[in-house]
């Protein structure tokens, strides 16, 4: 099966750079095949090219100039996902999202690719909190009034003037815990938009004897422009460096599983010990969470496990007792370790293909047992992909998106206010 796309000719280039992946690296690969059974590019196309061995047998051949510069690697490149679900598969550990990382920013530093205009500004506007702040506050108030009508946009009621920073320090006065003490990272999108959630973080962990730190000047982790190929990535991972080391804390937690892993390669950066970074549901887990205690009904909740938190950040899964927790009938939703296709902001630079991605991963919804059927996850960018289903018509019956911390809130805002 052919590609979705095909790229327009390059003849004549500029090479793309591979400074921190050379060929004994990239040579890793042995070419034994079990990356393309987990791939959501090659089992749409079919192309060998479209899969991670493919992949880096391109960027090697140039790295090592059998290849010259050309159109079709630039976009075998571009189709990938980035779910990073061939590292989990690959028995070799390559470190196949290294590299794509690399060549990504390569490719445009070389003027090989160019992000769309609209998304290179939403790059520029992460990497400024104050400004992604004032300029979504009209977003987050028609979503506070339920008039906000976007594929990707789920429902909820975002505070629209208080900052998670400001909640989380009033809430920690009232209630005084005395537990472990955390610094949440509270994310750009996720502030600036789904701010509910941040605020169910803080509740939760609260009602967890959590002691909860939100560093007012924390900035960006980076994602979208690693995700983007664009320059700046390491002046946003320095910034939080600073900000997040020397807090007398005992993890850093986040809850946006995209923005933990990222986190994560920030942190590795720090010369003294760092606090972990970790998914805010593993670090509930291993306290053993407050349960809710809900009456019987036929409400059934469908677990994802998104992409950065099983195969990025290299944890389990979300813990059992989390769920357990939540009083909810749950079960993993099929294909949970699978690519939903949202991919940082793949679906909205290969929308063809995530919707494929998709279709494919949500057509159990359908039939699905539950009245309401919730789908839970753990990354609001999911959600957002998720929400996109039954927004498209991929999936016609009712049913609901949910951050699984907020199936633990006690003020009960996953279910849109």
């Amino acid at each position: 099966m052919k590609p979705m796309n095909t790229p327009t000719s390059a003849a004549g280039a500029p090479p793309c750079p591979h400074p921190a992946a050379p060929a004994d690296l990239l040579s890793g690969c042995v070419h034994c095949g079990l990356c393309l059974e987990v791939c959501p590019t090659y089992q749409l196309t079919g192309d060998e090219n479209n899969s991670p061995r493919g992949r880096l047998r391109l960027w090697r051949e140039e790295a090592e100039g059998r290849l010259p510069p050309d159109s079709w690697t630039d976009f075998y490149t571009a189709e990938c996902v980035g779910c990073l679900a061939c590292e989990t598969a690959c028995p070799g550990n390559v470190p196949y999202g290294l590299f794509l990382e690399q060549a990504r920013h390569g490719q445009v530093a070389a003027g090989r690719s160019r992000p769309p205009v609209f998304l290179r500004w939403a790059a520029a506007v992460a990497a400024r909190p104050a400004v992604m702040q004032w300029a979504f506050w009209p977003a987050r108030a028609l979503r506070r009034w339920g008039v906000l009508r976007q594929k990707f946009v789920f429902p909820g009621r975002p505070a629209v003037a208080t900052s998670t920073a400001v909640y989380a320090r009033d809430l920690v006065r009232e209630r005084r815990p005395t537990g472990p003490r955390v610094a949440l990272l509270t994310g750009c999108l996720m502030e600036s938009l789904f701010r509910e959630i941040n605020f169910a973080t803080v509740r939760v962990l609260v009602e967890n004897n959590v002691q909860v730190v939100v560093p007012p000047t924390q900035g960006c982790c980076g994602a979208v422009q690693e995700h983007l190929g664009l320059d700046g990535v390491e002046a946003l991972r320095e910034r939080n460096r600073r900000v997040f080391t020397d807090l007398g804390i005992d993890a850093i937690v986040t809850n946006s599983s995209g923005c933990g892993l990222a986190l994560q390669k920030t942190m590795q950066g720090v010369e003294q010990q760092p606090a972990p970074v970790r998914d805010v549901l593993g670090f509930l887990g291993d306290l053993g969470p407050v349960k809710r205690m809900r009456r019987p009904n036929a409400a059934r909740v469908y677990v994802d496990l998104p992409c950065h938190l099983v195969h990025g950040q290299k944890a389990a899964g979300i813990p059992a007792a989390v769920l357990d927790a939540t009083g909810y009938d749950w079960e993993l939703a099929p294909q949970a370790a699978d690519c939903c296709g949202s991919g940082g902001v793949y679906n909205l630079q290969k929308p063809e293909n995530a919707r494929a991605i998709l279709a494919r991963k949500s057509s159990f919804l359908e039939t699905a047992a539950g009245d309401p059927v919730i789908l839970a996850t753990s990354n609001h960018v999911c959600m957002m992909q998720w929400h996109s289903a039954g927004a498209a018509g991929l999936v016609t019956r009712p049913y609901r998106v949910a951050h699984v911390i907020s199936l633990l809130d006690p003020a009960g805002e996953h279910l849109g206010g």
